[in-house]
Protein backbone atom coordinates (compact mmCIF):
# COMPACT_ATOMS: atom_id res chain seq x y z
CA UNK A 1 0.00 0.00 0.00
CA UNK A 2 1.63 3.35 -1.04
CA UNK A 3 1.93 6.46 1.19
CA UNK A 4 -0.56 9.53 1.25
CA UNK A 5 -1.56 12.15 3.01
CA UNK A 6 -1.96 15.85 3.63
CA UNK A 7 1.15 17.99 4.73
CA UNK A 8 0.27 21.85 5.81
CA UNK A 9 3.28 24.53 5.83
CA UNK A 10 2.75 27.02 8.62
CA UNK A 11 4.93 29.94 9.58
CA UNK A 12 4.44 34.07 9.45
CA UNK A 13 4.46 35.77 5.69
CA UNK A 14 7.07 36.05 3.94
CA UNK A 15 9.16 33.07 5.21
CA UNK A 16 9.41 31.46 2.00
CA UNK A 17 6.02 28.59 2.62
CA UNK A 18 5.39 29.19 -1.15
CA UNK A 19 8.91 29.15 -2.65
CA UNK A 20 9.59 25.64 -0.73
CA UNK A 21 6.25 24.40 -2.08
CA UNK A 22 7.77 24.70 -5.55
CA UNK A 23 10.41 23.50 -5.24
CA UNK A 24 9.53 20.05 -3.80
CA UNK A 25 6.90 20.14 -6.49
CA UNK A 26 9.26 21.28 -9.23
CA UNK A 27 7.08 24.16 -10.84
CA UNK A 28 5.84 27.10 -9.93
CA UNK A 29 2.19 26.58 -8.03
CA UNK A 30 1.36 29.37 -7.13
CA UNK A 31 1.32 31.11 -10.26
CA UNK A 32 1.02 34.96 -10.37
CA UNK A 33 0.83 37.11 -12.97
CA UNK A 34 0.27 41.32 -12.79
CA UNK A 35 -3.19 41.62 -13.45
CA UNK A 36 -4.54 42.78 -9.59
CA UNK A 37 -7.82 41.26 -10.24
CA UNK A 38 -6.25 37.60 -10.40
CA UNK A 39 -8.43 35.49 -8.01
CA UNK A 40 -6.08 34.09 -5.06
CA UNK A 41 -7.45 30.53 -4.97
CA UNK A 42 -6.23 28.16 -2.08
CA UNK A 43 -3.28 26.35 -3.79
CA UNK A 44 -2.48 22.78 -3.09
CA UNK A 45 0.52 21.50 -4.40
CA UNK A 46 1.11 17.72 -5.45
CA UNK A 47 4.00 15.23 -5.54
CA UNK A 48 3.40 11.65 -6.26
CA UNK A 49 6.56 9.49 -6.36
CA UNK A 50 7.34 5.54 -6.21
CA UNK A 51 6.60 6.04 -2.21
CA UNK A 52 3.27 7.67 -2.43
CA UNK A 53 1.25 11.02 -2.99
CA UNK A 54 1.94 13.99 -0.56
CA UNK A 55 -0.24 16.94 -1.03
CA UNK A 56 1.41 20.31 0.36
CA UNK A 57 -1.68 22.78 1.85
CA UNK A 58 -0.96 26.35 2.11
CA UNK A 59 -2.05 27.42 5.43
CA UNK A 60 -4.15 30.85 4.35
CA UNK A 61 -6.13 28.26 2.00
CA UNK A 62 -7.56 26.47 5.08
CA UNK A 63 -7.69 28.87 7.37
CA UNK A 64 -10.30 30.56 4.69
CA UNK A 65 -12.27 27.24 4.98
CA UNK A 66 -12.43 27.58 0.84
CA UNK A 67 -15.04 24.97 -0.34
CA UNK A 68 -12.19 22.60 -2.42
CA UNK A 69 -11.40 18.89 -2.04
CA UNK A 70 -9.30 19.32 0.71
CA UNK A 71 -12.15 21.03 2.77
CA UNK A 72 -14.36 18.70 2.21
CA UNK A 73 -12.28 16.32 4.68
CA UNK A 74 -10.75 18.85 6.84
CA UNK A 75 -12.98 21.34 7.56
CA UNK A 76 -14.16 20.96 10.94
CA UNK A 77 -10.96 19.85 12.44
CA UNK A 78 -9.12 23.11 10.71
CA UNK A 79 -10.81 25.56 12.09
CA UNK A 80 -10.56 23.37 15.72
CA UNK A 81 -6.65 23.14 15.72
CA UNK A 82 -5.35 21.48 12.51
CA UNK A 83 -5.63 18.41 13.87
CA UNK A 84 -6.49 16.49 10.91
CA UNK A 85 -3.98 17.09 8.69
CA UNK A 86 -1.34 13.96 8.73
CA UNK A 87 2.13 16.18 9.14
CA UNK A 88 2.83 19.85 9.93
CA UNK A 89 5.86 21.70 8.59
CA UNK A 90 6.72 25.26 10.36
CA UNK A 91 9.06 26.91 8.24
CA UNK A 92 11.25 29.90 9.69
CA UNK A 93 13.64 32.66 8.64
CA UNK A 94 16.80 32.46 10.88
CA UNK A 95 17.24 36.18 9.31
CA UNK A 96 14.37 37.84 10.53
CA UNK A 97 13.91 38.76 14.26
CA UNK A 98 11.40 37.08 16.12
CA UNK A 99 7.96 39.30 16.61
CA UNK A 100 4.29 39.02 18.06
CA UNK A 101 3.33 37.27 14.80
CA UNK A 102 6.06 34.10 15.19
CA UNK A 103 5.26 33.39 18.54
CA UNK A 104 1.44 33.29 17.66
CA UNK A 105 2.64 30.64 15.09
CA UNK A 106 4.09 28.46 17.80
CA UNK A 107 1.36 28.55 19.80
CA UNK A 108 -0.83 27.34 17.61
CA UNK A 109 1.38 24.45 16.86
CA UNK A 110 2.33 23.54 19.98
CA UNK A 111 -0.71 21.52 21.23
CA UNK A 112 -1.06 19.69 17.82
CA UNK A 113 -0.78 15.81 18.30
CA UNK A 114 1.04 15.14 15.26
CA UNK A 115 3.89 14.83 13.63
CA UNK A 116 5.80 18.04 12.99
CA UNK A 117 8.51 19.40 11.10
CA UNK A 118 10.69 22.83 11.87
CA UNK A 119 12.65 23.32 8.57
CA UNK A 120 14.70 26.51 8.78
CA UNK A 121 14.54 28.11 5.27
CA UNK A 122 17.25 30.50 3.55
CA UNK A 123 20.26 28.64 5.47
CA UNK A 124 22.09 30.12 2.40
CA UNK A 125 21.85 33.24 3.32
CA UNK A 126 25.41 34.90 4.47
CA UNK A 127 23.98 36.83 7.98
CA UNK A 128 21.60 34.30 10.16
CA UNK A 129 21.32 36.38 13.30
CA UNK A 130 18.72 34.08 15.01
CA UNK A 131 19.97 30.48 13.49
CA UNK A 132 21.07 29.86 17.07
CA UNK A 133 17.39 30.77 18.69
CA UNK A 134 15.56 28.21 16.32
CA UNK A 135 18.18 25.30 16.76
CA UNK A 136 17.00 25.14 20.30
CA UNK A 137 13.53 24.64 19.33
CA UNK A 138 14.66 21.13 17.73
CA UNK A 139 13.81 19.31 20.59
CA UNK A 140 10.34 20.19 20.37
CA UNK A 141 9.71 18.81 16.94
CA UNK A 142 10.45 15.25 15.16
CA UNK A 143 12.77 16.60 13.53
CA UNK A 144 14.09 19.97 12.14
CA UNK A 145 15.81 20.28 8.75
CA UNK A 146 18.23 23.51 7.50
CA UNK A 147 16.92 23.87 4.01
CA UNK A 148 17.30 26.94 1.08
CA UNK A 149 14.18 26.54 -0.85
CA UNK A 150 15.65 28.79 -3.40
CA UNK A 151 18.78 26.98 -3.90
CA UNK A 152 17.15 23.54 -3.32
CA UNK A 153 19.36 22.59 -0.36
CA UNK A 154 18.53 19.74 1.99
CA UNK A 155 15.14 19.64 0.17
CA UNK A 156 15.46 15.55 -0.75
CA UNK A 157 16.41 14.99 2.43
CA UNK A 158 13.21 16.50 3.92
CA UNK A 159 11.27 15.10 1.38
CA UNK A 160 12.65 11.77 2.48
CA UNK A 161 11.08 12.21 6.17
CA UNK A 162 7.93 13.07 5.07
CA UNK A 163 7.02 10.20 3.43
CA UNK A 164 7.98 8.22 6.05
CA UNK A 165 5.88 10.16 8.88
CA UNK A 166 2.66 9.57 5.78
CA UNK A 167 0.32 7.23 6.79
CA UNK A 168 -0.68 4.52 4.04
CA UNK A 169 -3.71 5.23 1.82
CA UNK A 170 -4.87 5.68 -1.83
CA UNK A 171 -4.13 8.59 -3.88
CA UNK A 172 -6.49 11.58 -3.72
CA UNK A 173 -5.27 12.95 -7.06
CA UNK A 174 -4.31 11.35 -10.50
CA UNK A 175 -0.56 10.75 -10.96
CA UNK A 176 0.35 13.27 -13.11
CA UNK A 177 -2.00 16.40 -11.38
CA UNK A 178 0.68 18.92 -9.89
CA UNK A 179 -2.19 20.71 -8.13
CA UNK A 180 -5.44 21.08 -7.09
CA UNK A 181 -6.33 22.99 -9.96
CA UNK A 182 -7.74 21.01 -12.71
CA UNK A 183 -4.62 20.46 -15.14
CA UNK A 184 -6.36 22.39 -18.09
CA UNK A 185 -6.71 25.83 -15.82
CA UNK A 186 -3.09 25.28 -14.31
CA UNK A 187 -1.66 24.58 -18.02
CA UNK A 188 -3.84 28.05 -18.96
CA UNK A 189 -2.38 29.86 -16.27
CA UNK A 190 1.44 28.93 -17.12
CA UNK A 191 1.14 29.80 -20.47
CA UNK A 192 -0.59 33.63 -19.66
CA UNK A 193 2.54 34.34 -16.77
CA UNK A 194 5.22 32.83 -20.12
CA UNK A 195 3.11 35.63 -22.02
CA UNK A 196 3.37 38.49 -19.41
CA UNK A 197 6.85 37.34 -18.89
CA UNK A 198 7.87 38.04 -22.42
CA UNK A 199 5.84 40.70 -23.25
CA UNK A 200 5.20 42.90 -20.12
CA UNK A 201 3.27 45.32 -20.35
CA UNK A 202 3.47 46.36 -23.68
CA UNK A 203 0.08 43.64 -23.69
CA UNK A 204 -3.08 44.89 -21.95
CA UNK A 205 -4.56 42.83 -18.97
CA UNK A 206 -7.10 42.09 -21.59
CA UNK A 207 -5.66 38.58 -22.41
CA UNK A 208 -6.92 35.11 -21.84
CA UNK A 209 -5.73 31.79 -22.35
CA UNK A 210 -8.01 28.55 -22.66
CA UNK A 211 -6.43 25.11 -23.25
CA UNK A 212 -9.04 23.30 -25.08
CA UNK A 213 -7.34 19.50 -25.31
CA UNK A 214 -4.84 17.49 -22.92
CA UNK A 215 -3.76 14.50 -24.52
CA UNK A 216 -1.52 11.57 -24.03
CA UNK A 217 -0.62 10.65 -27.40
CA UNK A 218 0.39 6.72 -28.12
CA UNK A 219 4.07 7.64 -28.61
CA UNK A 220 4.11 8.82 -25.07
CA UNK A 221 4.14 12.20 -26.16
CA UNK A 222 1.90 15.02 -24.43
CA UNK A 223 -0.38 16.73 -26.74
CA UNK A 224 -1.87 20.34 -25.55
CA UNK A 225 -3.53 22.83 -27.55
CA UNK A 226 -4.05 26.11 -26.47
CA UNK A 227 -5.81 29.76 -27.53
CA UNK A 228 -4.58 33.09 -26.52
CA UNK A 229 -7.55 35.76 -26.65
CA UNK A 230 -7.21 39.23 -26.86
CA UNK A 231 -9.34 41.85 -27.89
CA UNK A 232 -7.67 43.90 -30.95
CA UNK A 233 -6.08 42.85 -33.73
CA UNK A 234 -2.69 44.77 -33.14
CA UNK A 235 -2.36 42.83 -29.58
CA UNK A 236 -3.08 39.81 -31.65
CA UNK A 237 0.31 40.82 -34.19
CA UNK A 238 2.08 41.87 -30.81
CA UNK A 239 1.64 38.11 -29.32
CA UNK A 240 2.77 36.37 -32.21
CA UNK A 241 5.56 38.69 -33.02
CA UNK A 242 7.69 39.11 -36.02
CA UNK A 243 7.84 35.99 -38.29
CA UNK A 244 5.86 34.17 -35.49
CA UNK A 245 8.61 35.03 -33.02
CA UNK A 246 6.87 35.59 -30.30
CA UNK A 247 4.32 33.05 -29.70
CA UNK A 248 7.21 30.52 -30.58
CA UNK A 249 9.40 31.86 -27.15
CA UNK A 250 6.19 31.47 -25.14
CA UNK A 251 5.67 28.31 -26.82
CA UNK A 252 9.22 27.45 -25.98
CA UNK A 253 9.24 28.65 -22.23
CA UNK A 254 6.44 26.62 -21.26
CA UNK A 255 7.16 23.42 -22.98
CA UNK A 256 10.63 23.18 -21.22
CA UNK A 257 9.10 23.90 -17.94
CA UNK A 258 6.31 21.09 -18.59
CA UNK A 259 8.77 18.90 -20.10
CA UNK A 260 10.96 19.12 -16.69
CA UNK A 261 8.17 18.66 -14.12
CA UNK A 262 6.07 16.36 -16.35
CA UNK A 263 9.02 13.73 -17.64
CA UNK A 264 7.64 13.36 -20.92
CA UNK A 265 7.80 15.41 -24.55
CA UNK A 266 5.23 18.18 -24.95
CA UNK A 267 3.70 19.51 -27.84
CA UNK A 268 2.03 22.44 -27.41
CA UNK A 269 -0.32 23.90 -30.27
CA UNK A 270 -1.29 27.90 -29.45
CA UNK A 271 -3.06 29.72 -31.25
CA UNK A 272 -4.20 33.56 -31.18
CA UNK A 273 -7.41 34.43 -31.35
CA UNK A 274 -9.17 37.89 -31.53
CA UNK A 275 -12.70 38.01 -29.44
CA UNK A 276 -13.93 41.37 -28.51
CA UNK A 277 -16.73 39.97 -26.52
CA UNK A 278 -14.00 37.52 -24.69
CA UNK A 279 -13.91 39.43 -21.19
CA UNK A 280 -18.09 38.86 -21.20
CA UNK A 281 -17.77 35.06 -21.58
CA UNK A 282 -14.51 34.54 -19.43
CA UNK A 283 -13.92 37.51 -17.03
Amino acid sequence: MPKSGFVVMIGRSNVGKSTLMNTIVGSKIAITTPKPQTTRLPIQGIITREEGQMVFVDTPGILKGEKDLLSKRLAESVRASLNDVDVIIYVVDPTREIGQEEHEVMRTIASLQKPKILVINKIDAKIKPFLDFYRDLSQDYTATFEVSALKGTNINHLVKKLFELLPEGEYYYPEHQLTNMSNKVWLAELIREKLFLRLRQEVPYSTHVEVSEVEERPNGMMYIAGTIFTNDDRYKRMIIGQGGRGIREIGQSTRHELEAVLNTKVFLDLTVEVDTHWMAKFG
